[in-house]
């Protein structure tokens, strides 16, 4: 009996937090008014620099990075070339096209980017909602992104995004865009 009682506590626990996290979720409408207003096809054209931190789960800050971003928009379709730089020396780049779907929403993607994502823009806000496959102990594994990026000044963006794997945290990313 006792080894049915501690799976059934994980379960339920796991239930409790999922049902919790899915009721706080914050909805983008709700920057609807904030200004300043971002409009995706003028912030996210031309030199773009950024600067950002890796956590891990537990919030210990793991990684520093710097990212060049040449952002252009050619026949209605954006393209942000994205180059990193991290603390160890590692470089990354990610080539994301972002295709309008309608008002303010876009469709995202990326060679490393598992299927679309999905960039929706109101307000001072810009959400996008995507999974990324990252190298992970020799091979690689697949991490839902919740991205969320706040317009602060015409020239600064802040970025918060969560990685989650079967919906539990395992790490989040934080970095400001300046458009130079």
């Amino acid at each position: 009996m006792k080894s049915l009682i501690n799976p059934l506590r994980v379960i339920v626990i796991a239930l409790c937090g999922l049902a919790l996290g899915a009721c706080s979720s914050v909805s983008i409408e709700e920057y609807a008014a904030n200004k300043p207003q971002i409009v995706a096809e003028q912030f996210f054209n031309g030199k773009l620099l950024a600067h950002g931190i890796v956590k891990d789960r537990d919030g210990k800050v793991i990684r520093y990075f710097s990212a060049s971003i040449d952002a252009s928009w050619r026949d209605g379709i954006g393209t942000l070339d994205e180059s990193f730089v991290f603390d160890d020396g590692e470089r990354q780049a990610r080539v994301w096209t972002l295709k309008p779907t309608g008002q303010n929403s876009y469709l995202a993607t990326a060679g490393d980017v598992i299927g679309d994502g999905k960039m929706t823009v109101a307000g001072n806000s810009v959400f996008l909602d995507y999974v990324l496959r990252v190298p992970y102990d020799g091979d690689s594994i697949d991490l839902r992104i919740d991205d969320r990026m706040y317009l602060v000044s015409e020239r600064v963006l802040l970025n918060e995004s969560i990685m989650t794997k079967w919906g539990f945290e395992v790490g989040s990313l934080m970095l400001v865009i300046e458009k130079l």
